[in-house]
Formats: structure tokens, C-alpha cells, sequence
């Protein structure tokens, strides 16, 4: 089943339950994907590789909005881009603990010989393609730079 597909249905569910913020998120989705597709030299149809990037966009936007709005005293604000991050991510595959992410970079740190910030590139590569959809860029990127300085 397609996302699109998923999405539609989920939102029907949230028709009727009334439930606004689960509705307005899932709005949000149905949008970027119409936008997604009609992109100049897109296909009809997003892959599952573009629907994943796709909604990890969109749940990253929700979580740094909300971050701002808690920074400046705004828990009213940030409240609800917690909950649209929340409804949004229920369609991507479960994430990874940090300890499975370090378990996973340091395999790759060892597969591809880095031993210095140099390779830093190199081992980031390498760990959002084997991790991609299932862990945060920002927790990989940190535990990649403390096992490389």
C-alpha cells in the first residue's frame, strides 16, 4: 500500500474522531507528496526511498520548529509541532536505538579503515545509506565524531 493511500485512510480515522492535530499533520503529508509528484521530471508515483526522505523531512521541520519555540519560552508553540512530529512519524519504519546506531558506525569505521576527521565524509556516507529511515542524521553524526576525534 502506498503511502498516499495510507495517508488518505488515516485521515478519514481522523475525520472522524475529530481529531484536528492528527488531521492537520496528515494534510501537511498529503501535500508534500502532491508537491512531491508534480515536480518538473517527476514520476506519478513516489518511491519508497523518496516517501521516506520525504517524511523525515517533515518530521526534522516539526522537531527544530518546536526546539526554537522551546528556546524562546514558547511551550504553547511548541506543543503541537511535537504532536504533528509525533502523528507524522508513525509512517516511518521503527528507529534505532543509540546504542544499534553505535553499533553500526563502529562496524562501518572498521570496514572502511577511518582514523581520523579526514574520513569523516566517508564513514557519513556509508551510515545514513545502511541506516537511512531508521536513525536520526544528527545521532549518527555525533557518535560518528566521537569515535573519529
Amino acid at each position: 500500500m502506498s503511502l498516499q493511500k495510507k495517508v488518505m485512510d488515516a485521515m478519514k480515522v481522523a475525520m472522524k474522531e475529530k481529531d484536528t492535530v492528527a488531521l492537520q499533520s496528515l494534510r501537511a503529508v498529503k501535500s508534500a507528496i502532491l508537491l512531491a509528484q508534480t515536480e518538473e521530471g517527476a514520476s506519478e508515483e513516489l518511491s519508497q526511498d523518496q516517501e521516506l526522505k520525504l517524511l523525515q523531512k517533515l518530521v526534522k521541520q516539526r522537531k527544530d520548529s518546536a526546539s526554537i519555540f522551546t528556546e524562546q519560552g514558547r511551550d504553547d508553540l511548541a506543543a503541537p509541532e511535537l504532536a504533528e512530529a509525533e502523528v507524522i512519524g508513525q509512517f516511518l519504519p521503527a528507529q534505532m536505538g543509540e546504542e544499534e546506531i553505535a553499533k553500526v558506525v563502529d562496524e562501518i569505521i572498521a570496514q572502511t579503515g577511518a582514523s581520523s576527521m579526514k574520513d569523516m565524509g566517508k564513514v557519513m556516507g556509508m551510515a545514513n545509506k545502511a541506516m537511512a529511515g531508521r536513525a536520526d542524521g544528527k545521532t549518527i553524526s555525533t557518535l560518528v565524531k566521537a569515535r573519529l576525534s
